[in-house]
């Protein structure tokens, strides 16, 4: 048994900066539903400040067109999507973290493109044409919106230009180029416009210091630094429908936070905050992984630590509304989101519900849990048990004294494990049907709950002890608040009058 003595004469600031962000699919699928509808239902247990996601200039979300006046072609601004796409994230409490692609194809200098809805990864076959498009876009914003308003969002220009597949060539220079141009564009509009990248996905951390040093010798604009992070390895099975990988453990995740932080420290830019812009286990959006209750217990530590090392971290994404791999084909199919299909919150919904409810103090923490206090002095601790091993014996115990100034003290515990709050696992037992019947899906949304417990416990000269027992792959929220008794209120209460009870 693991013995966990809390103390609270020095406590630290718990840092939230994994709730800055989240991530969503291209920015079309905003005119959905069902997409909203997950939004919503994230926004009302959650609420991230920003949401980020692809998209914006490509032909789906129409904003560039080019028409033919007087035997001259002409750019044609278009903004009906986009300000319908915006106005529901405001609506709904959220800002956009705004990135800066793909390329419009009546702007792009190739055909090369990536994901299903065919993004094209291509550079500007026109920069001046890229300039005004990037200001004609901002502009709109600012006139839309206010000033005050975008001022608020950040820009980052483009998607992991380091990859061949989101950027021709991976070609270093011309997205040097690229984002010259369109930090000069975005600036031109006001000054103080925050303007980023240059949101790279592993490989080397020689983009971020050749993009710092870049951005110092020829005086680009730079506010904020971005990166991406996963820790899946190559997959070692690919099947039409789904990607097996293996994980690293989550002390590499960390690690790359605190690499990137150091370099950024080191360059000519000590003090850029740094936006991990995207983040999960898997790449995939097949990965079964996603779905499990193990995404949630490995996501755990990140949400404790990650805050340390980085300004923001955006899970990657809220919802399986989500075609980067064509429309998804089954209820459950290894999709990123918080939110399965046909709005069944996973296992990692509740992680983020969990970590919602902790305090701002932090009055312990380790590899698999977190204490904290919140202003009313109640407290809140998320535990968690990491198995990446396959088995099922690996419970783990754990005893907590905590001191706490009230004699007598309420206790509720949530969970989600292998068999509480694991709606995967039953639509496993219920023969993994691809397209569940409107009774399926009230089933499925019945056992996506966590399982709730509570007591009433006393503690001993002001320290509470609670004995914690973790299944595998458990993630568990337990609050502790003070009792106050009105049962003298009552007149004439006496439960041994009603049938069965003493």
């Amino acid at each position: 048994m693991k013995k966990i003595k809390v103390r609270d004469d020095e406590p630290k600031l718990f840092k939230k900066n994994w709730k800055f962000c989240v991530g969503t699919g291209r920015l079309g699928l905003a005119l959905q539903k069902e997409y909203l509808d997950h939004l919503k239902l994230v926004q009302e247990k959650i609420g991230f400040q920003y949401i980020r996601g692809h998209g914006l200039l490509s032909d789906d979300v129409g904003i560039y067109r080019e028409v033919e006046i007087d035997g001259e072609t002409k750019p044609f601004y278009n903004f009906t999507y986009i300000d319908r796409i915006i106005d529901s994230y405001l609506d709904l409490g959220i800002r956009p973290f705004v990135e800066l692609g793909f390329m419009p194809s009546a702007l792009a200098s190739g055909d090369q493109t990536v994901f299903y809805w065919k993004g094209n990864v291509t550079p500007p076959k026109d920069y001046n044409k890229w300039y005004d498009l990037i200001v004609a876009v901002v502009s709109h914003f600012v006139e839309r919106y206010g000033i005050e308003e975008v001022l608020r969002w950040p820009f980052e220009v483009w998607n992991e230009p380091n990859l061949v597949n989101f950027w021709k060539d991976a070609d270093k220079q011309e997205y040097f180029k690229l984002y010259k141009v369109t930090a000069a564009a975005v600036k031109s509009v006001h000054p103080d416009i925050q303007v980023g990248g240059p949101a790279i996905c592993g490989g080397s951390h020689e983009w971020i210091v050749d993009f710092l040093n870049f951005c110092a010798d020829e005086n680009v604009p730079v506010d904020f630094v971005s990166r991406h992070a996963y820790t899946s390895k190559a997959p070692h099975k690919k099947t039409f429908e789904y990607y097996y990988q293996e994980l690293e453990a989550p002390e590499d995740m960390l690690q790359q936070f605190k690499t990137v932080r150091e370099l950024i420290d080191q360059s000519p830019f000590p003090h850029l905050p740094f936006h991990i812009t995207e983040y999960n286990t898997s790449y995939s959006p097949i990965n079964p992984v996603h779905d499990t209750v193990l995404n949630a217990a490995y996501i755990a530590r990140i949400l404790s630590e990650g805050g340390d090392y980085v300004d923001s971290f955006s899970y990657w994404t809220f919802s399986d509304v989500f075609e980067e791999m064509d429309v998804p084909k089954a209820q459950f199919h290894g999709g990123f989101g918080l939110v399965a299909l046909n709005s069944i919150p996973k296992p990692t919904f509740y992680l983020f519900t969990f970590f919602n409810a902790l305090g701002n103090e932090r009055l312990y923490r380790d590899e698999e849990i977190i204490v904290t206090r919140r202003e009313d002095g109640s407290i809140a601790m998320v535990a968690w048990n990491l198995v990446m091993e396959k088995g099922n014996d690996f419970t783990k115990d754990l005893e907590i004294e905590i001191p706490i100034p009230f004699e007598d003290v309420f206790v509720k515990r949530q969970t989600v494990d292998e068999d509480n709050g694991n709606p995967w696992a039953v639509w496993k037992q219920m023969g993994r049907p691809r397209f569940p019947n409107k009774k399926a899906v009230e089933t499925l949304r019945q056992v996506a709950q966590p399982k709730v417990t509570t007591c009433r416990m006393r503690t001993e000269n002001n320290i509470l002890r609670l004995q914690v027992r973790l299944t595998k792959n458990e993630v568990t929220l337990i609050e502790v608040e003070p009792v106050k008794d009105e049962t003298y209120t009552y007149v004439g209460l006496d439960d041994s009058f009603i049938t069965s009870y003493s």
